[in-house]
């Protein structure tokens, strides 16, 4: 399970629904796998604004990831500031036959993209903050069917 999914994730339990403490749900105990994928820049562009930034570090500093900034990147700062690439971009036309010079990742997009898409969960569980259910994770899936007395 990325980690990426996390951001998307709360507890399924009814009484939790309204609660705030149901998101992000915790990881404990877990074991962490990295598996290495190809940086998708637009990607890493178009899904930062829905990132909830506070959580991504909260979770991140829970797994002992390195630290992230206190304030959410922008799109700018996931593309190498090169003055000879901005320059070629601001040249082409659309008339132009030349092929677009590609957006060179910065080392923000490498670490973005390292933590929330190359690392995943392996095993562990992860625990909701306002009622403490675990779900447990299993070879990278995390079993969100609740008993009975709990849905």
């Amino acid at each position: 399970m990325k980690l990426l999914t996390l951001n998307f994730l709360t507890c399924a339990i009814k009484t939790c629904k309204t609660s705030e403490a149901s998101f992000p749900l915790h990881p404990r105990d877990a074991e962490l796998e990295i598996v290495e994928t190809d940086l998708n820049l637009p990607f890493l562009k178009n899904i930062l604004p829905r990132l909830m930034w506070e959580e991504i570090r909260t979770i991140a500093s829970e797994l002992g990831l390195p630290d992230l900034p206190t304030t959410a990147p922008t799109r700018e700062d996931l593309v190498e500031n090169n003055a000879e690439v901005q320059a070629s971009l601001q040249n082409q036309t659309a008339e132009s036959a030349e092929p677009a010079v590609e957006e060179i990742p910065s080392q923000t997009a490498k670490d973005l993209h390292r933590i929330l898409l190359e690392t995943c969960i392996k095993d562990g569980k992860l625990v909701c903050g306002n009622c403490a259910h675990e779900y447990k994770v299993m070879e990278g899936v995390a079993n969100f069917l609740l008993p009975g007395h709990l849905v």
